[in-house]
């Protein structure tokens, strides 16, 4: 047990000098910023997930110690295996910019390079889980629920019904994943990686499981989030895709160039399809979750990042 936390997980006020809530998570815990003095700070995480619980420590002794320290130091965490007491302290990296920058994304990707390329077959079996489907998955739910081109057309006007056509007769008939499976952190959003010092930082390791190398690329390259906004090129993914590509051939394991290209627009044409379904379903329930304009907007950078991919695709 921590000096400053409680056996109920709670931080003990009169122990600390203050607090500043940072985020809260799925489940309405906060993650907190603690001053224990005016000029000493750490990084207070509960449980913002009840099912991951104790996976990102698991990660952080079992998988991180391989890779270079692009992640904040564990400071402390709790043995309970009751998700209203657990919790884990952190270093405290400052504040932090989440501002797409190609340059960061680029130095992100040789670090993806490098997690991709750790060995896997300890990981078969572990306490993993990520926080979305697999791609196969999507795609079955997406084929059960009877999904019209015409009816997704009108509900996304600047979708024409001939392009969804012919990317679903494609997607029934090709494969969604890369064959391999590798380590992923699982939710690499804009707002879970930062440069602190003019070195990548990589936040939020408890959605890291076994996926699609296409998994990691498609968050950092295409995947829109309503708080953390980003704008994407042809220009920019062609770029940060090459750059994987080159590392990876570096590291061994070499790739045909277009057919991973061409793996990865189908991929990102299918989550991002499936991202409008959301996003959508999110706008009509109102829910206060999130606001109504950022929810639009993360809706037009989806579909903008869908359409450029299917355009890659000949679409």
């Amino acid at each position: 047990m921590h000096p400053i936390v409680g056996p109920d997980g709670r931080i003990i006020e009169e122990k600390i000098w203050r607090r500043e809530t940072l985020y809260k998570g799925m489940n309405g815990s906060s993650v907190e910023r603690i001053y224990l003095a005016s000029n000493e700070t750490i990084i207070f995480k509960p449980l913002t997930n009840h099912e991951q619980l104790g996976k990102e420590a698991w990660v952080y002794e079992h998988v991180l110690p391989a890779l270079p320290r692009i992640y904040p130091q564990l400071l402390a965490c709790s043995s309970s295996a009751d998700t209203t007491s657990y919790w884990m302290m952190f270093e405290d990296l400052g504040a932090l910019k989440h501002a797409f920058d190609e340059d960061k994304a680029s130095d992100l990707i040789s670090y993806i390079a490098n997690w991709h390329a750790l060995p896997t077959s300890h990981l078969l079996h572990a306490p993993l889980r990520g926080p979305k489907p697999q791609a196969s998955v999507i795609l079955k739910e997406l084929l059960l629920q009877g999904t019209s081109s015409y009816k997704l057309a009108a509900q996304w006007p600047s979708l024409p019904s001939s392009l969804l056509s012919s990317l679903f007769a494609m997607l029934q008939h090709e494969n969604v994943e890369a064959e391999d499976r590798v380590f992923s952190h699982g939710d690499l959003h804009l707002g879970n990686y930062a440069s602190v010092n003019g070195q990548i930082k990589v936040l939020d390791w408890e959605h890291a499981h076994l996926n699609s190398r296409y998994w990691d690329l498609y968050h950092v390259i295409d995947l829109s989030h309503p708080t953390f906004p980003k704008e994407m090129s042809p220009t920019v993914r062609e770029r940060l895709l090459d750059r994987y590509l080159l590392l990876i051939e570096q590291d061994g394991y070499g790739l045909q160039k277009s057919a991973f290209k061409r793996g990865y627009y189908l991929f990102s044409c299918l989550f991002s399809l499936w991202m409008l379904k959301l996003i959508t379903n999110d706008i009509q329930a109102n829910n206060g979750t999130w606001p109504i304009e950022q929810l639009k907007q993360q809706l037009d950078e989806t579909t903008s990042n869908l359409l450029q991919c299917a355009k890659g695709l000949q679409l």
